[in-house]
């Protein structure tokens, strides 16, 4: 199954800025404002821009990512902000997702994982929810390709309303949208884009 390339993310973290800006996702922040503040997880958050956020909103963070290089950057961009994030460096396919710890899972545009991996990594955010939790999720889909702004290029790394539909069996989905948008998220994420968003809720 194809994995992430630590030392490619590595490279791509390192370049001066943040790769995907210091904002939060447009689609996060929507719709996490209506929830009651808890315990949050941000799935591959990378130089931390989900998590901080959060923590800034009153969420209880830990922000999962492989890359040494990221989360220090992460750490610098929670300190200016004057919050403070619980630093988990793994590999989001291999971590021990503890069960029922988190009302919150953030997972944006973390698809470099290949159908077998996803379906593990997706198994175990689901196993985290407590009872009445949420998950967030955004991603892009097929039609991306021909933007060619941003996300992965393999087709099977891609979301569709259907994949996410069935992605988390029992769960109440409570909002799905996919759009064309415009995304303004640092180099990493600019310009027209296909996106799909979903909120899902653990039944309580």
């Amino acid at each position: 199954m194809t994995r992430p390339d630590l030392d490619l993310w590595n490279q791509r973290f390192a370049a001066e800025g943040y790769l995907f800006g210091e904002a939060p996702n447009r689609y996060l922040a929507t719709r996490a404002t209506a929830l009651q503040p808890g315990h949050a997880l941000c799935v591959a958050d990378g130089e931390g821009r989900n998590g901080v956020w959060l923590a800034e909103h009153g969420w209880q963070v830990v922000s999962l990512d492989f890359s040494d290089v990221a989360q220090r950057k992460a750490a610098d961009l929670a300190a200016r902000r004057g919050v403070t994030l619980d630093l988990v460096q793994a590999d989001v396919h291999d971590w021990d997702y503890p069960p029922q710890a988190f009302d919150l899972v953030a997972d944006i545009f973390s698809q470099f994982s290949a159908p077998g991996d996803r379906a593990r990594k997706w198994a175990g955010m689901a196993r985290v929810l407590r009872p009445g939790g949420h998950l967030i999720l955004q991603g892009y889909m097929p039609e991306q390709l021909r933007h060619g702004t941003g996300g992965p290029k393999d087709p099977t790394h891609l979301y569709t309303e259907d994949l996410l539909r069935g992605a988390f069996p029992g769960f109440d989905i409570l909002h799905l949208e996919a759009a064309e948008a415009v995304l303004d998220e640092g180099p990493g994420h600019s310009g027209p884009s296909a996106v799909i968003g979903m909120v899902a809720r653990r039944p309580a």
